[in-house]
């Protein structure tokens, strides 16, 4: 059945706060405007068919979300300053980098348009570019463009994390860890959520390794869940490695869909119903990360239809049953480590 019509001015003012014993949890997905959500009209109320409607409705039901389209297409600064005035104040978002800088393909049509005239001529078959096929003085224009797309964000207290999703292919060898440690030089003065797609990085024998190596750099090792032993998978290691935030990114765990082949749509891909047994699993993990830092968040990115919306949800409403009786943070939800446990 469709909702109800619903006007934008009569949504709440306030997101929902965050969950869990500590206070410090806050739940939410990986967009707010997938094509599979949007089309099976299960979530948004009826009429809420603006990008700022989609925007202020969500973010009445959710205390955080994703920014993915800036994985495809970098950002304008005005897409920043819209996203900042549409959301309460104590809604946050997390903003993925653009494709070019963590390693992925990236087609020529998705660069700016007045950068695509100095781009280098693609040679032999290649159809995309690569981080190391630009010349310098476009990378560091693209950098330029990307932090300056986030300032709204930024200024306005809204940018908890970028997130950098390195592409399956990015492996711990020498030349892709001094990427890693370029990409955290030349996003000085933000903090760096990192999820590797390789098994190389955390595997038994490297995970110990990764994870100093990340508590050195300063940045949130992202825990994520997802089919385990398909392709380049990266295990499930759930570890801190900031204790101003963790992050734990849900992908479903369908192995048949997960190596993307055949599929057209990361609706498609990201097909998962996550059972309640699942969820009751995941969120004592999450429960016992919650303990060692400041603020968790929770992003679920199965998207099929209202799929993630829908675990979102249940996964929220489990958290709040660790939540102690009175309902008061039973820690440090609410109160700011000391300045000797925030590290680099």
């Amino acid at each position: 059945m469709l909702i109800e019509p619903v006007q934008a001015e009569l949504f709440p003012a306030e997101t929902p706060g965050p969950v869990g014993r500590r206070g410090n949890v806050r739940v939410g997905t990986c967009s707010w405007t997938d094509p599979s959500l949007i089309k099976a009209k299960t979530f948004y109320p009826r009429g809420c068919s603006s990008a700022e409607q989609r925007l202020v409705y969500y973010a009445s039901q959710f205390p955080l979300v994703e920014v993915d389209s800036s994985f495809f297409a970098l950002p304008e600064p005005l897409h920043a300053q819209l996203w900042a005035q549409r959301t309460p104040a104590n809604f946050v978002f997390n903003v993925k980098a653009f494709r070019l800088l963590t390693g992925h393909q990236t087609p020529p049509q998705v660069f700016p348009p007045d950068i695509k005239p100095h781009l280098p001529p693609l040679t032999g078959r290649k159809k995309n570019y690569y981080y190391a096929d630009l010349p310098g003085d476009l990378r560091d224009e693209l950098w330029r463009r990307f932090i300056l797309a986030l300032a709204p964000l930024k200024d306005a207290g809204k940018l908890r994390a970028v997130h950098f999703q390195f592409a399956p292919w990015v492996t711990d060898e020498p030349a892709w860890r001094a990427h890693v440690e370029h990409c955290v030089e030349r996003m000085a003065g933000h903090l760096l959520a990192v999820e590797f797609r390789n098994q190389t990085w955390l595997n038994d024998r490297q995970a110990g390794n990764t994870l100093a190596w990340e508590r050195e750099l300063g940045v949130v090792h992202v825990v994520v869940d997802e089919p385990q032993g398909v392709g380049n998978y990266a295990q499930g290691v759930w570890a801190v490695t900031n204790p101003q935030l963790a992050v734990v990114r849900l992908h479903g765990r369908n192995a048949e869909t997960w190596t993307g082949k055949g599929t057209t749509a990361s609706s498609e891909r990201f097909n998962y119903e996550y059972s309640d047994g699942e969820l009751e699993e995941l969120a004592g993990r999450i429960d016992s990360l919650a303990d060692e830092v400041f603020d968790l968040q929770v992003l679920v990115n199965v998207n099929f239809e209202d799929q993630g919306i829908r675990a979102a949800r249940k996964l929220a409403r489990i958290m709040k049953d660790f939540e102690p009786p009175n309902g008061q943070p039973s820690g440090g939800g609410n109160q700011k480590p000391a300045a000797s446990d925030l590290g680099g």
